[in-house]
């Protein structure tokens, strides 16, 4: 069993005892926390916060401690109930909100959940801000309102069909486009309540639905993460149905995946390549993923006469640089789609008008779409190590080893070569190297793991 805390907020499994798990007396911590914090950041007398959760079995447990805590507080809670993290990320700024907070543990299984924390924007907090409410969290100093000044509680279940219809608005989205081609789509959505949102935007845009595992139960059917190892059942069902593609996303809606036509997996990584070829071929501009995302979107980006950018790993990291950089469209290879024109968060929703927009007006295949595509093989390895080991001097001693070729340590060690890549990242919790390495072939990206794992274990002497 395990509590993660960190700079977005906390996530742990469910049960078990006080800080080693995500507890309630835990959830009740981190909320105050959050409320405390947001007090002294905001410098107003009366505050405002959106909750939001998704469908997962603890999700109302949490809820309701977490609501009753900022309430306890003297600060306003807007309750979204079943929701998605774009959709309370929009509802932030639209109702003038002074922060947000997610209630979900996004791909982890079932016993998982988390406090996701977001701020006045509806963006997630910046690493100093998460420091400070992790130190608030540690001493425990909280100031709870007398009752006169309890907050109160308007709920509020309009937001994912609001959330339709700001999508709906985007410039480039055009429903009657994408309505005339009269798509067919087989949508998981992991039991979860992407299996409210993507039907109902799929249905606004004239699209044939067939569903699949889309009763927000919180039982998911396999294990959320949105692999093709974990995605049989969609796979078959799009090649049995004639449909023209499948839809995949995580429990909390912020990550997308594509099955093709063929029943193949369009490849999560190339998400954010599809949807970037549509913005880019609409409006000149910048892209930025992370570190360990596809060359793909690089090369794309190049095709149209754009410039690309890389970010250390992680959705704050990647907003801040695409604001640095003034990128329209950017994200992260898991699936992740940030467009500035609507929200700086990852947004399945977005993702999905677009890529429909994407098909609507090239025509063909979504098999044909991909394999236009230039094509990358990714290899994703870890090496465990003894923890008396020096992490950071084995990737100090690699990064001096390839001084010559292209070598980023912003996070971690990026080497990038002619033909290929490798991108080594220590953990935070273990003794772990994480090794992510691409290249053309599937022979090649999994030979250059082996070479630097070779490397590794020669430096540290395993």
């Amino acid at each position: 069993m395990t509590l993660i805390k960190s700079i977005s907020g906390i996530r742990g499994t469910i049960g078990g005892s006080t800080g080693d798990n995500l507890t309630p007396i835990d959830a009740v911590k981190f909320a105050a926390a959050y409320g405390t914090w947001l007090k002294q950041y905001a410098q107003k007398e009366e505050l405002k916060v959106v909750i939001g959760r998704d469908a997962r079995l603890s999700g109302e447990m949490i809820q309701n401690l977490v609501v009753s805590t900022l309430v306890g507080l003297g600060i306003d809670v807007i309750d979204l109930g079943l929701s998605t993290t774009p959709t309370v990320e929009i509802a932030v700024p639209i109702e003038g909100a002074d922060g947000g907070i997610i209630l979900t543990a996004s791909h982890n299984p079932k016993e998982w959940n988390a406090l996701k924390l977001l701020n006045e924007k509806g963006e997630f907090l910046d690493a100093e801000q998460g420091a400070l409410i992790l130190g608030l969290a540690e001493k425990e100093a909280f100031d709870f309102a007398e009752v006169d000044d309890l907050g109160s509680i308007v709920r509020n279940d309009a937001y994912i069909d609001i959330h339709i219809d700001e999508v709906l608005k985007l410039p480039l989205v055009d429903a009657n486009t994408i309505r005339a081609k009269k798509f067919k789509v087989v949508v998981d959505g992991v039991n979860s309540t992407g299996g409210i949102a993507i039907p109902k935007l799929l249905k606004e845009l004239g699209a044939e639905v067939i569903e699949l595992y889309c009763d927000p139960t919180g039982h998911f059917p396999h294990n959320p993460e949105p692999l093709k190892e974990h995605l049989g059942d969609i796979c078959g069902l799009v090649v049995k149905e004639g449909a023209d593609f499948g839809i995949v996303v995580d429990p909390d809606v912020d990550r997308l995946a594509f099955i093709s036509n063929d029943g193949e997996m369009f490849g999560e990584e190339y998400t954010l390549v599809a949807c970037a070829d549509y913005v880019l071929g609409k409006t000149k501009g910048n892209t930025v993923s992370n570190l360990s995302s596809s060359r793909a979107l690089r090369d794309i980006t190049q095709q149209h006469g754009g410039t690309y950018e890389a970010a250390a790993v992680g959705e704050v990291n990647v907003v801040a640089k695409m604001k640095a950089t003034d990128a329209i469209i950017g994200g992260e290879g898991n699936g992740g789609i940030i467009y500035p024109e609507s929200h700086y968060g990852r947004d399945s929703l977005v993702g999905t008008a677009l890529f429909l927009m994407l098909l609507a007006e090239k025509g063909g295949t979504v098999a044909e779409l991909r394999a236009s595509y230039p094509s990358y093989f990714m290899s994703k390895n870890k090496i465990q190590l003894t923890p008396e080991l020096d992490v950071d001097g084995i990737l100090n001693a690699i990064a001096e080893k390839y001084k010559d070729e292209d070598v980023s340590t912003i996070d971690g060690v990026k080497i990038d070569f002619p033909q290929n890549w490798v991108h080594l990242r220590k953990s935070n919790t273990e003794p772990i190297i994480r090794i992510y390495t691409e290249a053309k072939s599937q022979k090649e990206a999994d030979g250059l793991a082996e070479r630097i794992i070779g490397q590794i274990k020669e430096i540290a002497n395993l």
